[in-house]
């Protein structure tokens, strides 16, 4: 039957109508599709189990108290024996220096003002003589520099010299023990006491929690460091002076100061460079009230040793270690890596924590930064960014138009 006029209007006005939809639907719908944004994919992250170092052993020596730290490890790694205030002995110049330091600074190389030597620092020498105490020479009018004359007093730990810089440095033996009383509480050392500038009175006491700390003061002081890791000094119109501390250079010991006392037994405040894989570690202790210095340098040898084997160098991550992947809907993938290794020296076990955060990811090259590892060995803390491996890239026109429900 043929088709009657209103039919053939109809059907053609249809047919633009139609041919008008899908030309507007076309006209939208490619470059939405072609050009939208794809949809962001986060990274299915890999579990990280941190290592554990292993524990060491230490033999600490059963009599007065011992202690080792080291730097850049705050408090006190271990100790045993006494936790007790007790004597110091020549122990105490080290803090003489640092009170004297406060006072009168002085950088490495200065020599600093002259110190005139008198009558009176004379009676100090013959005083020292009287009750055994360590001397060294003086005479009336001597001249010597503030530095020389630290040296001499931490060196050859002349009590006679703690005693006359005192006085120069503060006037009086009474004003120089009110300084080092203000000095040693704004040290934070809570549990140390200083009467007199040489060690000489019992009543010059400290715990071995306080003296690391004390040493740590001292190694960072760079004129007292680098005293006391000087083997010997030459003094013009006295002579040669050897340093105290027999350990001295051995076994990478570089300080501190021994001490001598009848109530305080033999003492060391002692300091040791060892290397751990490319890592230099500053082990700091002290070990009080020992029989004589022999038996505490021996003691001393075996902890060291047994310390530097409680330090250990770990791997945390591995340059292109990989840490998570994402995966899209279009089929391209990628891992999220470590953008650079990171090792670290670590005591005994110390606690390893990892925080991992990570970025969701549309369209990105290699090497783009992703995210970041944030490490807590102990109280320090590091930092190593997570980058993508391989690109991930556009998944071209046919995709997104045969895929309209990801994109929208």
């Amino acid at each position: 039957m043929p088709l009657t006029r209103r039919q053939i209007y109809f059907r053609r006005r249809l047919a633009v109508f139609g041919g008008g939809l899908v030309a507007l639907s076309t006209v939208f719908y490619l470059p939405i599709t072609l050009l939208a944004p794809l949809q962001a994919v986060s990274a299915e992250v890999i579990q990280y189990e941190a290592p554990v170092p292993a524990k060491p052993t230490l033999t600490f020596p059963e009599y007065g108290a011992s202690a080792i730290g080291a730097i850049g490890y705050p408090g006190v790694l271990a100790s045993g024996g006494s936790t007790d205030a007790l004597p110091i002995a020549s122990i105490s110049k080290v803090i003489t220096s640092l009170v004297v330091l406060d006072a009168h600074p002085l950088a490495v190389g200065e020599s600093g003002p002259d110190i005139t030597f008198t009558d009176a620092d004379v009676q100090l020498y013959y005083a020292q003589v009287a009750q055994n105490g360590s001397v060294a020479a003086v005479y009336s009018g001597q001249v010597m520099s503030q530095r020389t004359a630290m040296n001499v007093m931490l060196i050859a730990s002349a009590n006679n010299y703690a005693e006359s810089i005192a006085q120069w440095a503060f006037g009086s033996q009474e004003a120089f023990a009110t300084a080092a009383t203000a000095w040693i509480a704004s040290a934070g050392l809570t549990n140390t006491a200083i009467v007199e500038p040489t060690g000489v009175s019992p009543s010059n006491v400290s715990t071995s929690s306080d003296l690391v700390e004390l040493a740590r003061l001292a190694l960072a002081n760079p004129v007292v460091a680098e005293i006391v890791a000087t083997p010997s000094i030459d003094i013009p119109e006295l002579g040669q002076y050897e340093n105290t501390n027999a350990l001295l250079g051995v076994g990478g010991v570089d300080g501190i100061k021994t001490g001598t006392l009848d109530e305080a037994g033999s003492c060391l405040l002692f300091s040791q460079d060892f290397v751990v894989g490319d890592t230099t570690i500053t082990l700091v202790g002290v070990v009080l009230g020992g029989p004589d210095h022999d038996t505490i340098d021996a003691a001393i040898q075996s902890l060291l040793a047994e310390a530097n084997a409680g330090f250990h160098e770990i791997s945390l991550t591995t340059e292109g270690q990989q840490f998570g992947s994402y995966a899209t809907e279009w089929g391209d993938a990628s891992t999220a890596v470590a953008a650079s290794e990171l090792s670290v020296v670590v005591w005994d076990a110390t606690p390893i924590t990892v925080d991992l955060t990570s970025e969701p990811v549309r369209l990105a090259d290699a090497g783009t930064e992703v995210g970041a590892l944030h490490f807590t060995v102990g109280d320090r803390s590091f930092d190593v960014p997570l980058e993508l491996a391989t690109t991930i890239d556009d998944p071209g026109p046919w995709w997104r138009l045969s895929h309209p429900l990801e994109l929208f």
